[in-house]
């Protein structure tokens, strides 16, 4: 296990040092280096600390946060249901961020609101997954059976992708084209203000998960298993609804939807390391789906070249696969 922890850990920052360096502009890992550092060197020009500092670095760093904020939400999910196919976004956390910015960006010019900001986009893409959260913690009270409220999130995703379409039909093309670009994913797009809130957010979410981690492992035999074992169901449910909330819900605003992280890392991890006990699973999850977004951003930059590609365009062409490989090795997908 130790093995397995310390091979994730050199890969982890080997990736973070490449996502840095690798782009339109090859930086030498000395000069990055000194930047992280704040060390002087004449070699290091302010153009290219401003590219580590400013540009590279946040990116990295979200592209960290994304990983292992998805990750752990699509473990979560996983724990909950008790289905290998459930993700972090399975409540509709993702459906109703981006009903938000559709309204925002396609609805701007039926109401006769002119360009919204990038600020104006990210506010629209809270307030929705926000506007869900609060719908799925109130039917939550009312709905008691876990796959009844899994159906519920579908629903609302449904929902979501209905009012999206009609919008869309409405839309112009430079609408249409907003939405689009939004919907595939940026890691780009994030300055150090934004990602502060996002460190913050990520943090207020593991402090929670550290409360519920022997109820987690306790939910994988079923809910009568955890009742006879005195878990609280209905406020471990409510937890990893909030904590699922809060990563998926803040990370889709500022990168966009992002696919197959929170599906196919999860599965990887038990792959790794077979186990189910989340004191194990949990820092697993977290190493290696920020390693993976760290390796998809490495290619969906193109080093090298002038051209980069939509980062969500590139774990999907990673993931599904990916997932494909596990049913064919495993035969089927379990716990």
């Amino acid at each position: 296990m130790k093995k397995q922890f310390f091979i994730l850990s050199i890969l982890l920052l080997v990736f973070f040092i490449a996502d840095i360096c690798l782009g339109t502009v090859y930086i030498k890992p000395h000069q990055v280096m000194d930047a992280l550092f704040g060390l002087e060197n004449p070699q290091t020009g302010k153009t290219v600390r401003y590219i580590i500092t400013e540009l590279r670095l946040p990116r990295a760093i979200m592209a960290i946060l994304t990983g292992a904020g998805l990750a752990i939400a699509g473990l979560l999910m996983q724990t909950l249901f008790r289905n290998p196919l459930a993700g972090p976004f399975v409540l509709g956390i993702s459906s109703g961020a981006g009903l938000g910015v559709a309204l925002v960006i396609m609805g701007a010019t039926a109401l006769g609101i002119g360009a919204i900001s990038g600020f104006g986009i990210i506010t629209a893409s809270v307030v929705g997954s926000l506007v869900v959260l609060l719908l799925i913690i109130l039917m939550s009270l009312r709905i008691k059976d876990t796959m009844g409220l899994l159906i519920v999130g579908l629903m609302v995703g449904s929902l979501s992708s209905a009012v999206v379409g009609i919008l869309s039909y409405f839309s112009s093309s430079e609408q249409l084209k907003r939405y689009v670009f939004w919907s595939m994913g940026s890691l780009g797009n994030i300055n150090w203000a934004d990602l502060w809130i996002i460190i913050l957010l990520f943090f207020l979410a593991l402090i929670l998960l550290i409360w519920i981690i022997k109820p987690l492992n306790a939910l994988l035999l079923g809910e009568s298993y955890a009742l006879s074992l005195g878990i609280n169901i209905k406020k471990t449910r409510w937890i990893i609804i909030i904590i699922t909330s809060i990563l998926a819900g803040s990370i889709t605003a500022y990168a966009g939807p992002i696919a197959f992280i929170g599906l196919a890392v999860p599965h990887l991890s038990r792959l790794i390391l077979p186990t189910v006990n989340h004191k194990i699973l949990i820092p697993t999850v977290v190493l290696l789906g920020a390693t993976l977004l760290l390796f998809c951003d490495l290619v969906s930059q193109l080093p090298f070249s002038n051209y980069s590609l939509p980062i969500n365009a590139v774990t999907s062409l990673l993931g599904a696969p990916l997932i494909i490989w596990l049913i064919m090795r495993k035969r089927n997908l379990h716990f």
